[in-house]
Formats: structure tokens, sequence, C-alpha cells
């Protein structure tokens, strides 16, 4: 049944390729913000090569994040809240940082983003990803934090944050019958993060076929092997072929 979803999402994207698309970065988990300044060292590509225009087959691109937008305050704001509200359609939810349980306190929050335009009232991170993620063409948890909650997730602490497949569920898929793209790292590793939102954005062009996930919803071709199996170097020490300064101990 999923498979048959995930196939017709397929093929209405290959019939009629997005043109135009936000992407929407909420970096209000909790978390240090690593993961956007690490993402702004990614040369493969860059994030100017894709708001720029600078590659083909693509959709254009609006790249909406806190730390690197001329927008401030409520103006930064504003597409967030269209978005809420399905003015804006399609985007791409980037969530940065592990997500808190609101619901384990009798008063306050953990996290926010800006304030609500009636009340005046934080907004919760929470409840901007109840807004915002079923409506959303697609879903990225960037960074080990927003993937799977991250130091923060530590026992003991009283925030109770997890990840956000924890948080929406493991089955959860967007709009277009995306599972969660799960990018860990810490912070995430800058080209891997760009790469996997260029796949989207070239699926998202009917370019590219459903983005391939493991079992952990992270992309197949970034994490089927370890750092050490892809070492050049990996094999000495598997089989023991050490310096005599080690040779009485086994690598681990």
């Amino acid at each position: 049944m999923l498979n048959d979803i995930a196939d017709q999402a397929l093929g209405n994207a290959m019939a009629s390729p997005i043109k135009e698309i936000d992407v929407l970065w909420i970096n209000a988990g909790l978390s240090c913000d690593g993961d956007t300044i690490a993402m702004t060292a990614a040369t493969q590509p860059s994030v100017e090569d894709l708001v720029l225009g600078g590659l083909p087959w693509i959709p254009k691109v609006n790249f909406l994040n806190l730390f690197l937008a001329y927008e401030n305050g409520d103006d930064f704001m504003a597409r967030f809240h269209l978005a809420a509200q399905g003015a804006i359609d399609p985007f791409i939810l980037v969530v940065e940082g592990s997500i808190p349980d609101e619901s384990n306190k009798a008063e306050g929050y953990w996290a926010s983003f800006g304030t609500d335009q009636k009340t005046g009232q934080p907004i919760t991170t929470c409840e901007w990803i109840d807004r915002l993620a079923p409506k959303a063409w697609a879903v990225i948890a960037a960074g080990t934090c927003a993937t799977y909650g991250g130091i923060h997730a530590m026992e003991g602490n009283p925030t109770g944050c997890m990840g956000l497949a924890d948080y929406l569920g493991w089955g959860w898929k967007s709009t277009a019958a995306i599972p969660i793209v799960n990018v860990p790292g810490c912070p995430v590793q800058p080209d891997n993060f760009m790469e996997v939102l260029l796949y989207l954005l070239r699926q998202a062009a009917g370019g590219a076929p459903m983005i391939p996930l493991d079992a952990a919803l992270r992309p197949t071709w970034l994490f089927s092997q370890t750092v050490h199996e892809g070492c050049d170097r990996g094999g000495i020490t598997s089989r023991a072929i050490l310096p005599p300064s080690t040779a009485g101990r086994r690598a681990s």
C-alpha cells in the first residue's frame, strides 16, 4: 500500500515538475546552531549554488534560514506563517535541534520560534512542527540532535528531548509520500546535507526517483558504509599489521 502511494506521488512529480519551492529552516530545536554554521561551508553544492540558480534542472529555491536571511523579526517569520496557513506550497521543512516534550510540565515552554500574531505569545517549536510538517512536500532532520535527540536526549534531561522521527513517528510521510530524511552528524557534514537537499530538489523537478533511505531514515548512498570501511588503511588494522610500538595490542 505504501509503495503504491509512493509510486503515485513520484508519478505526479514526474508529470508536473515543481518549478519553485521554499526551504523553510527551523533552527529552534535544542541545539548549538552548529548545523546551520556547518552548512555554510558546503561546496558540493554550496548554498549559493542553489539560491542563485547556479545549478540546472532543479526548481527555483527560496531559502529561509534565520542566520542567513536579510529579513528579521516579523518580516522573516511571514513566510512561515503563510506556509502554516497553506498559502505557500510546496516547501521543504528543515528542522535543526532536538525536539523537547512540551507536555511534561505544568507551565512555561522549552523552545520557541517567533510569536503568535494575535496574542503576542511565543510559538513553541513543537507547535511549528505540528503546523508545518503536515503541509510539507518533504521534511529533513539536520544533525544528530534533530535526527535522534543528540546530547539533550540523555537520561535525566528535564526537557524530555527526542529526535524528529520520535516526535512525528517513524512511519510518518510527507504530502509527497516521502519519509522523514535524517542527515545525522555533530555537526552535520556540510556536503552531506547539501547533497541530500539537492537530491530532493532533483526529485521535485521530476529528475530523480524516490530518495532511498535505510532503516534509520538515512540516505543509503551516504550511510551504507562506516568511515572505517572507507579508510584506505582499514585493512591494515583489521589484519593487526601494527607498528612495533603497538604490536602487543590489537586495534579496537
